[in-house]
């Protein structure tokens, strides 16, 4: 009996000892999964953190963009500035990688070959410089710098620069109204464009126009005048007398081309001179429409050269279009070519663009104030018989019952 009771007791100790050790054992598991459960979310927790705090900033500017479309331009101008200091941060950082590793003494034996240098960071994997290295020549043909470290070095500086971002910052300002805020970044990202080393023309011209639109929008006529002016010298070599040398044999005819064409046109008539003349040139169009239609409101005689310059422009684009389509078209009047314009979407979209109408109307209006009557009637008579034409077939209507002079507007 009493060996039972012995054995008993003993059977419920291990019993207890046994529930003891296996709640002791669920709990240690219990902390144990917690402990990586927690751990498991402060690292995806860190992972989402750093990806979004190292997002590289062409990326924040593309999502700005998204956002300016959308209308959210509090969102789409945080994103562009996040992505002008990004860029900026990365920048300095890979130019103190670079000085860092020129500061050695072994490598400051190398002199200023960038060759040498180049090589000698590769061999003994100096990875920072060689990246440093590695994304400038990515941006900037090597061989610009002509094998010289100290011009590379230099070239940091202008990467660090990023006039697209101070370029979309302004816009997200122009369409809050406030326009000395957007003229100023305008103003800002050419002047870095200015200086880039890989400058994108197209780019360049763009932030011109942009300046001479708020400028026009502000009155600033002067300034706007002289920043299309700029343009055209730049870019049109029927125009101006260039003094580079890839275009000087163009431009050196400058100047007789433009007369005899106004020659033609005041002798000739519109008609013969759509078929002696084509100019495509896209780029200074809109200068040369914007200068005439400033120039003509107020009553200056250089309206009819510029607006003869936007005119023929137009019209060689609308031509060349109707021709791919058709490659058997010929031009005969414009009456006949505005109805080719109306069978076709893209053409009904960029006449509104350039403001066609508008430019006939003003170089007929140009002509008559050059006694050119004749011609300015023809196309005053062609915009009459365009209803689309909205205000302008109105305009030339009444022209047409009572020809006049366009009053002169001193301050347009």
């Amino acid at each position: 009996m009493i060996n039972k009771l012995f054995f008993t007791t003993n059977h419920t100790n291990d019993t207890n000892k046994n529930f003891f050790t296996t709640n002791h054992t669920n709990k240690g598991r219990g902390v144990w999964f917690a402990v990586h459960l927690f751990v498991l979310f402060l690292f995806l927790s860190v992972s989402v953190f750093a990806q979004q705090s190292v997002q590289p900033w062409w990326l924040s500017l593309e999502q700005g963009k998204q956002k300016f479309r959308a209308g959210d331009f509090g969102a789409a101008l945080m994103l562009f500035e996040d992505a002008r200091r990004d860029r900026r941060v990365m920048y300095e950082q890979l130019e103190r990688d670079l000085i860092t590793f020129l500061s050695m003494g072994e490598v400051r034996r190398l002199g200023d070959s960038l060759d040498r240098v180049e090589r000698y960071s590769y061999d003994r994997l100096f990875t920072a410089a060689s990246a440093a290295l590695e994304e400038l020549f990515y941006r900037i043909p090597k061989a610009s710098f002509n094998n010289s470290v100290t011009a590379a070095l230099g070239a940091f500086d202008k990467l660090k620069n990023y006039s697209e971002a101070e370029y979309w910052i302004g816009e997200v300002y122009r369409v809050e109204g406030e326009l000395p805020l957007a003229l100023s970044q305008y103003r800002r990202a050419f002047s870095m464009l200015e200086n880039d080393p890989v400058r994108d023309a197209g780019f360049g011209t763009a932030l011109q126009y942009k300046i001479a639109s708020v400028l026009r929008a502000r009155q600033e006529y002067n300034e706007m005048e002289r920043v299309l002016l700029a343009i055209i010298s730049d870019l049109d070599t029927l125009w101006s007398n260039s003094t580079r040398a890839e275009v000087s044999y163009a431009s050196s005819s400058a100047s007789f081309a433009r007369t005899g064409m106004t020659r033609m046109l005041g002798a000739d008539g519109i008609e013969r001179f759509l078929e002696m003349y084509r100019y495509n040139n896209i780029a200074v169009e809109q200068a040369h429409r914007l200068l005439g239609f400033y120039y003509v409101v107020s009553g200056r005689p250089s309206a009819q050269p510029h607006l003869m310059f936007a005119f023929l422009i137009q019209n060689t684009i609308i031509i060349e279009e109707v021709r791919r389509r058709q490659f058997d078209f010929t031009f005969t009047t414009l009456a006949a070519l505005a109805q080719e314009i109306n069978k076709n979407a893209l053409l009904l979209s960029f006449v509104q663009e350039v403001e066609y109408y508008k430019t006939v109307y003003y170089l007929a209006a140009s002509l008559y104030r050059n006694d050119s009557e004749s011609v300015s009637r023809y196309l005053w008579t062609f915009l009459a018989s365009q209803p689309q034409a909205g205000e302008w077939h109105s305009r030339a209507v009444s022209q047409l019952r009572n020809p006049r002079h366009e009053p002169v507007i001193e301050r347009p």
